[in-house]
């Protein structure tokens, strides 16, 4: 059968959502709230980031490209949940699904390199300090996060272009809420070790490389800072790395469960539960770390507040 049959023909039913209308009436609410409020945080920074020149520095350029790309991912797929919550049918499509998680795998991917461009930009700041401006230029800023996106996005349609070329069964059921690897991958008929493997060499490239990448820079940047004499000298050094750390370990403790591990281990109710964490979750969190450790960005959006406060009133 061709694609464009199959992709006509055949259909997915999602079968992880309450059936109860409580239920849906209550999930309806609150993943619209954290909807609501990611969309929010995520764009307060950005707007904060383009109009305070004192944050226009390669820091918070990759940290309001980041917010931007929290802000993609989660509309990939936080919209379509909405929809599916209120739907009796709650169904998609094989090119729709396969177009899904194109884009949710690829965004997600961005995400892990981006943080470790921040990783490496932090490394020149606090390793090379005197020649950062000359390392961290504006050009070089902008090829890193297009390359970030670039990369994220094409191993996300070689993976996504190699499942889908797979034979499904023909149960339908994804035992999920939207359209996710590892619940997709339970689906397929074939012989499914060198499958597995496949897509494991894929997430591999995606999560493990960037967090190497990571962890490389900040086993220099740490050796440099304990070489600081002064104790302020390493808390001011340590703290400016602080919200970059947990914002990773959140990151890739969630994507390294979901998509390093074999398959024996899986479970449709841990897993749901886990992707709703690094779904909602973790694009939630993301801008009150940032935040609220950070007293530069925790000004810019007061005073951006203020002025839209302001701009109300008048």
């Amino acid at each position: 059968m061709t694609w464009g049959n199959r992709s006509v023909l055949m259909e997915f039913v999602f079968l992880a959502y309450p059936s109860h209308p409580e239920l849906s009436a209550l999930s309806f609410l609150g993943v619209s709230l954290v909807y609501t409020l990611i969309i929010s945080g995520n764009v307060l920074i950005v707007v904060a980031i383009q109009t305070e020149v004192r944050l226009h520095t390669p820091m918070y350029y990759f940290l309001g490209s980041l917010s931007g790309v929290e802000i993609c991912y989660t509309a990939v797929v936080v919209p379509h949940i909405l929809a599916n919550i209120l739907q009796s049918e709650k169904t998609i499509t094989l090119l729709s699904c396969a177009t899904q998680m194109v884009f949710f795998i690829g965004l997600g991917s961005t995400d892990c390199f981006l943080l470790a461009v921040m990783a490496y930009d932090r490394y020149v700041a606090i390793c090379h300090p005197l020649r950062y401006p000359l390392i961290m230029t504006s050009t070089l800023c902008v090829r890193l996060v297009v390359a970030s996106v670039v990369i994220g996005l094409v191993l996300s349609l070689q993976m996504v272009a190699f499942i889908f070329s797979l034979p499904f069964c023909q149960t339908p059921g994804i035992e999920h809420f939207f359209c996710d690897v590892p619940p997709v991958m339970r689906l397929v008929c074939a012989s499914s070790h060198i499958h597995e493997q496949s897509v494991l060499v894929a997430a591999t490239l995606a999560i493990a490389v960037p967090f190497l990448l990571i962890a490389t820079s900040y086993s220099f940047i740490v050796a440099a800072v304990l070489r600081i004499h002064s104790a302020a000298g390493r808390h001011r050094a340590f703290s400016t790395c602080s919200s970059h750390l947990t914002v990773v370990l959140l990151q890739y403790g969630c994507c390294a469960f979901m998509y390093l591990r074999p398959s024996s281990s899986y479970s449709a109710k841990q897993d749901q539960f886990i992707s709703l964490v690094y779904t909602l979750g973790t694009p939630l969190l993301n801008p009150l770390i940032y935040t609220l450790r950070n007293s530069e960005m925790k000004g810019a959006i007061g005073r951006v507040l203020t002025r839209s406060c302001f701009s109300q009133i008048n």
